[in-house]
């Protein structure tokens, strides 16, 4: 067992031991870099200086505009020329680049970085031995100590009270260093790989290329990866994950067929679908501190009010008494009309709760609560809990038609979907 740890512990590396590995690497691709400075002492970084003082320039409250003018014209006169000697230089910049990129490509992996990992993965091997032995230990002295204590008289029960709550204590302590090892082990691994981008930075003044990007963006999500963290975020789509294979194994024992249909799956989008606007929606409220609880109750009053313009000859509901005829009117016309009076009666209901949350700061949730319960009152009172006939059959058709037998209306939610995650993540 010794032997197995000595020829482990032979496999780390030192620190010292890293950077001399590092180093050859770093003063290579250093006079690379070198040459890359002096090509851009008098372009590009020239050019960003005097993007910098015309910027600065322009925002100086202390300079008169004459004065702002001159030394603008100077600094952009000095720009041109910067310019073009950046322009001249590039060639020869982006060969030397290039060679930098290259080499580390061949070098760095090889003859660091996989070294590296190995010392990584024999510390973090070594570090395992090393708790799981202390823990072995550490109960063994337990069990003795147990065995001393002998009586059943009160000190002999505080005794061995002490003697569990102190050896709970060293476990704790030792699972405490254990994990200190392992992020030690994993901070060094995370710093051996962020060294080559470093140098990848400045020769490409952080013009990474997509390949390089994305690596980076892995290496990140992994050395920043908890399970307990991630489980919470994810949690709510694990269990949906779970339901759904529930019901897919259950569902053909109980009922005899499969539940996992193209057509099952594709009613199930549609469905779906129309109350994916309206969850990204109140989604957006919710990022910004607010709540709308009346969302749905908007969404049945849009569809009372829908289904009286665009019902399929006269309506068989009143509303307030009235009965409503609007076959007189082309179905475009009604399908416009219907669009445009949901509009306005969601509009009107939401800046009623909008005006008491923004004259008397009251919170979006009561506000929107009495909106619900107002607009729920409201429809019922007017329709008399009667419910209406169907809307006429061309009008789905013609809003969201099919293609064969898919719903364009599942492309439009995944739209919206990518339009808001644009929004909300790139803007």
């Amino acid at each position: 067992m010794s032997q197995n740890n000595e020829k482990l512990g032979a496999e780390i590396l030192s620190v010292d031991q890293e950077e001399s590995l590092l180093k050859p690497i770093t003063d290579h691709v250093g006079k690379i870099q070198a040459q890359i400075d002096e090509l851009r002492k008098d372009g590009t970084d020239k050019t960003v200086e005097l993007l910098n003082v015309i910027q600065m320039t322009k925002n100086d409250k202390s300079l008169s505009k004459n004065e702002k003018e001159n030394r603008i014209a100077e600094a952009k006169k000095a720009l041109e020329a910067a310019q073009q000697v950046e322009k001249a230089n590039k060639p020869a910049v982006d060969k030397l680049i290039n060679e930098g990129v290259t080499y580390l490509n061949q070098h760095f992996e090889k003859e660091y970085y996989s070294k590296v990992v190995a010392s990584c993965a024999a510390e973090k091997t070594l570090a395992a031995k090393r708790y799981s032995d202390l823990l072995a230990e550490l109960k063994n002295v337990h069990a003795q100590n147990l065995s001393k204590i002998t009586g059943n008289d009160a000190d002999a029960k505080q005794e061995l009270k002490d003697e569990k709550y102190v050896y709970k204590n060293k476990v704790f302590d030792a699972k405490l260093t254990y994990q200190k090892e392992l992020q030690a082990i994993k901070d060094r691994k995370h710093e051996a790989f962020i060294q080559r981008y470093h140098l990848i930075d400045l020769l490409k003044m952080s013009k990474f290329s997509f390949a390089e990007t994305q690596a980076q963006k892995i290496e990140h999500y992994l050395y920043t990866f908890n399970r307990k963290d991630w489980l919470l975020r994810n949690g709510l789509y694990l269990v949906i994950i779970l339901v759904f294979i529930g019901l897919g194994i259950v569902t053909p024992i109980i009922k005899k067929t499969p539940l996992f249909t193209v057509n099952n799956i594709l009613n199930i989008l549609q469905q779906a679908s129309p109350r994916m606007f309206l969850a990204l929606g109140v989604a957006g409220v919710i990022m910004l501190a607010g709540t709308d609880l009346s969302i749905g109750r908007m969404v049945g009053m849009g569809m009372v009010a829908s289904t009286i313009i665009m019902h399929k000859g006269i309506n068989t509901g009143a509303v307030f008494g009235k009965v409503f005829d609007f076959t007189n009117l082309p179905i475009g016309l009604r399908a416009i009309m219907a669009l445009v009076v949901c509009i306005i009666l969601c509009t009107i209901f939401t800046s009623i709760a909008g005006f008491f949350k923004a004259k008397y700061k009251m919170h979006p949730f009561i506000s929107s609560m009495s909106n619900m319960l107002i607009i729920f009152g409201m429809v019922t009172y007017a329709t008399k809990g009667v419910s209406f006939g169907a809307i006429e059959n061309d009008i789905p058709a013609m809003i969201i038609p099919k293609i064969g037998n898919f719903p364009t209306i599942i492309l439009w939610a995944a739209t919206a979907v990518i339009v808001v995650w644009f929004i909300w993540n790139k803007t």
